[in-house]
């Protein structure tokens, strides 16, 4: 789900950040657009590089282990987030529970994220595969799905002492579903690769 949030508090924040009930106001979507952009970016650019890296069998086996240890700490992070939404959902957990899970994991899970892309550049991707174009099909998921979830994350603060409208809580589950199929998907394909 990773619904991220900014984790300030409202009396640390700029006058010109807060709204007038002292509540953060939203990151602007354009910079959320901006983001998805760059991310694509770093992403293709890792992908082209992969191609012209040429890693010896010392550096593969140390990008291997970083790669296994960069998804262990995304996808444990997204698996942390979405296990207190479940949570939430079964009415075991308050909503500020889940926001304030997501804000405190959400360096682990965009860290864990880009070291899986780093890591990736130096395991010689086979970019002719279909396999591994869905893998990279599925990160570039995860990754707009994340920059959605913390928009997504704003404005549920809104309802922390409240009735959750029906399209937030729609909107979240799908959110979910992105990020748990996305972060699997591409472990799968990622163990499938490996064995061949």
């Amino acid at each position: 789900m990773e619904l991220v949030t900014d984790g300030a508090s409202p009396a640390s924040i700029p006058a010109d950040r807060t709204g007038s009930k002292g509540a953060v106001r939203p990151t602007p979507v354009w910079q959320l657009a901006v983001l998805g952009v760059v991310s694509s970016a770093f992403i293709s650019g890792a992908c082209w590089m992969s191609g012209h890296v040429h890693a010896d069998a010392t550096l593969q086996t140390t990008a291997r282990f970083f790669h296994v240890a960069a998804l262990i700490v995304g996808l444990g992070s997204v698996l942390a987030v979405d296990w207190f939404a479940v949570l939430w959902l079964l009415g075991r957990r308050r909503l500020s529970d889940i926001l304030n899970t997501a804000c405190t994991l959400q360096v682990p899970i965009w860290l864990g994220l880009a070291g899986l892309v780093v890591t990736g550049l130096f395991l010689r991707p086979n970019l002719q595969s279909p396999l591994t174009l869905v893998k990279l099909g599925l990160v570039l998921a995860v990754t707009v799905n994340g920059l959605y979830a913390h928009w997504l994350g704003q404005r549920l603060e809104r309802h922390q002492d409240g009735q959750v409208p029906r399209h937030l809580l729609v909107q979240s589950g799908v959110a979910a579903t992105v990020s748990q199929t996305g972060w699997w998907g591409a472990t799968l394909i990622g163990y499938l690769n490996s064995q061949s």
